[in-house]
């Protein structure tokens, strides 16, 4: 049993590094940098031992968007737990949200644009990623009135996801971020009380 055990505890630890890796190479060079040839380089396996973890560049990709979905998740509640009133719980969430974004573009990528086989909203959908949704249908669903609140809240995650990625993309300018913001937040919750 203990060395079970201690297979157990080297294989995920092979496991994390395996996606620690492929998101740092992903974050410093872009997600086309990673493969499974570069992945064993780095890490010091081979390329079966790899494939032992992971299907494919797919799986690992899924692998590191499921940390994104925790880390996000995590940081939007933070966000909602130090704002005083749903006003400010708005604006704290789209602020952390869109910040979450910038800061971690590869991340964000896996997560949200990159071809994976995560189940969005679906009974199978993983728990981090229900819990990520539920901070965003949290604070936007005092505000849906006669619309379904899990719709209203799709509705505004997709402007949310929007504007990171047109400010990602320098289609929109950045030093507006805050002004955009501010404006969304008077639309959604009307003008500062």
């Amino acid at each position: 049993m203990p060395t079970q055990n201690r297979r157990e505890r080297e294989r995920a630890s092979r496991h994390e590094l395996i996606v620690r890796t492929a998101r740092e190479l992903a974050e410093t060079e872009g997600w086309d940098a990673v493969t499974t040839r570069r992945l064993s380089e780095r890490i010091e396996y081979s390329q079966p031992v790899l494939y032992s973890h992971f299907a494919g560049k797919d799986a690992i990709i899924g692998a590191v968007a499921m940390q994104g979905f925790a880390e996000l998740a995590d940081a939007l509640a933070a966000a909602r737990a130090q704002a005083e009133g749903e006003q400010a719980a708005v604006a704290a969430v789209f602020r952390t949200y869109l910040a979450f974004a910038a800061a971690n573009p590869a991340l964000y990528d896996a997560m949200f644009t990159l071809s994976t086989d995560l189940p969005f909203a679906q009974a199978t959908t993983p728990a981090p990623m229900q819990a990520g949704f539920a901070q965003l249908h949290g604070v936007l669903a005092p505000f849906a009135g006669e619309h379904d609140s899990g719709v209203f809240t799709e509705l505004w995650w997709a402007t949310m996801h929007g504007l990171a990625t047109l400010a990602r993309g320098g289609r929109i300018p950045a030093d507006a971020q805050e002004q955009r913001v501010a404006m969304l937040v008077d639309q959604l919750t009307g003008p500062a009380r």
